[in-house]
């Protein structure tokens, strides 16, 4: 859905600067207006950094096991693929076992059963692809739509479109586990103002720096404060009105103020019962760090937050998805820390109804290869491949026990329902209630989108049928 053209007019031509926080209110209140009946209402992004191997997880492919130790088929070629050497690589079998799941049958590997439990709520799309090769390129066309710094992230694009449905906590919130090998701007807000960026909440118990008053001053005082150094700043901001860094940093004073009750109790997960916490795995030391995110994930989408990015992996290769040097045992690790969380994050937003307003989405930023990495026999490590992967989503409007599309036979490249990052996009924004050929921002002359000049609702279609 389009945004309407008083709001529009104001987006573009506002002296203000959206940042405001005002402009920040009305946003808010137009909002409820911005979705189509029965739209999702928010997003919990589970990302696992590095790019988890199709091959061993929701993609079974018996031709490379039975090829394994071979050079794959001439048929399969060098065409579109980075790796020039691709015909001279050795074929990697999966040492994985794949099993049928649910009443929908559909296939997973041992590598995630808890998962594997939920596949009646699961669509799997086999079958995304984009262009790009390296990590800080896939991630940005995974989060950004575009493979170069600069783009809003998708986070960004939605709180835009949809306004935040919480006064008190940012309406899009980044739960890291660590470093990001592209940086903070695959949540950025890119070329929107300012204040639709993300969040970003730190591990442990003390979430957000700084939130505390000081001690001894009493919140009249702290409020009569806070209307004098609004006062000030806005009268700066009226000399430089299109300074959206301005507008944001006053909404953000103003914010704090009212994160100071809300934000304590969203992040306090010591209230929640001993069977929600065995749920995500907080009795186990190797799955607690990452349950206790999705825990969190929970609370703040329970509490209106719009978009909930958790991140799996930390950046570097040792302790994230990308399985380049032993990705067998690269998986297992990483399944071990996120495998009953996801399920449980999945099994408690049903129980709650939350699960029909909320989109949850699981991937990374592309998929691994049928080969292995350089091309060395004996070598058990598998490399990047963007030409075919999976994701899968579940709730918001998605109809689960489901698989989209197909990659070939040695699961290297995406050939039946192909979905494109920019299709991705469109029809995740289109679960919202937005129409991704409206939702535009006009800069330097031109009228962004972030599906830029592609995009298809046909996965939409998919997903809902």
């Amino acid at each position: 859905m389009s945004i309407e053209p008083s709001r529009r007019k104001f987006l573009q031509h506002s002296g203000l600067g959206i940042g405001w926080l005002a402009a920040v209110d009305l946003l808010a209140q137009e909002s409820k207006s911005a979705q189509l009946p029965g739209a999702t209402k928010r997003v919990i992004s589970l990302f696992m950094q590095g790019g988890p191997s199709h091959l061993d997880t929701f993609d079974p492919k018996p031709l490379i096991n039975k090829l394994d130790g071979q050079h794959p088929p001439p048929t399969f070629g060098n065409a579109d693929f980075q790796n020039s050497q691709f015909k001279d690589s050795i074929v990697l079998g999966s040492k994985r076992s794949f099993r049928k799941h649910g009443q929908s049958g559909i296939e997973v590997s041992d590598l995630l059963p808890h998962n594997a439990r939920m596949v009646d709520d699961i669509a799997v799309i086999r079958s995304c692809y984009h262009e790009g090769f390296t990590h800080s390129q896939a991630q940005f066309l995974i989060h950004n739509g575009w493979s170069r710094i600069g783009r809003p992230s998708l986070g960004s694009w939605i709180l835009y479109g949809l306004g935040t449905e919480n006064q008190n906590l940012p309406g899009f919130v980044v739960l890291l586990e660590g470093g990001v090998r592209s940086g903070p701007a695959v949540w950025g807000n890119g070329f929107l103002p300012t204040a639709y960026q993300g969040t970003t909440f730190r591990p442990g118990r003390n979430p957000i720096l700084n939130l505390t008053p000081a001690r001894g001053i009493k919140e009249a005082d702290q409020q009569d404060l806070l209307q004098t150094l609004r006062t000030l700043n806005e009268e700066h901001l009226g000399a430089r009105a299109n300074d959206s860094e301005l507008s944001a940093r006053i909404a953000s004073y103003e914010l704090a103020f009212r994160m100071q009750m809300a934000a304590p109790e969203a992040t306090d997960i010591s209230g929640e019962s001993e069977a929600t916490r065995k749920l995500y795995g907080l009795d186990d030391a190797l799955s607690a760090d990452f349950g206790g995110r999705c825990l969190l994930a929970r609370r703040l989408v329970e509490r209106g937050v719009r978009f909930v990015q958790v991140w799996s992996g930390n950046g570097m290769n040792a302790t994230d998805w990308d399985g380049h040097i032993a990705c067998d045992r690269n998986h297992q690790a990483k399944a071990a820390q996120t495998d009953k969380a996801v399920a449980g994050l999945l099994t408690d937003l049903k129980s709650r109804g939350l699960l029909d307003s909320t989109l949850v989405i699981w991937g990374g930023e592309f998929g691994r290869t049928p080969t292995s990495d350089g091309g060395r026999e004996g070598a058990e490590g598998r490399d990047h491949n963007p030409y075919g992967f999976t994701i899968w989503m579940a709730g918001g409007g998605v109809r689960g026990g489901k698989v989209i599309g197909a990659t070939d036979e040695l699961g290297l490249r995406a050939v039946a329902d192909k979905v494109h990052i920019n299709d991705l996009h469109a029809s995740i924004l289109g679960l919202m209630g937005l129409d991704h050929t409206k939702l535009t921002y006009r800069y330097q002359g031109r009228d962004f989108r972030l599906t830029d000049v592609g995009g298809s609702l046909e996965l939409m279609k998919k997903l809902r049928a």
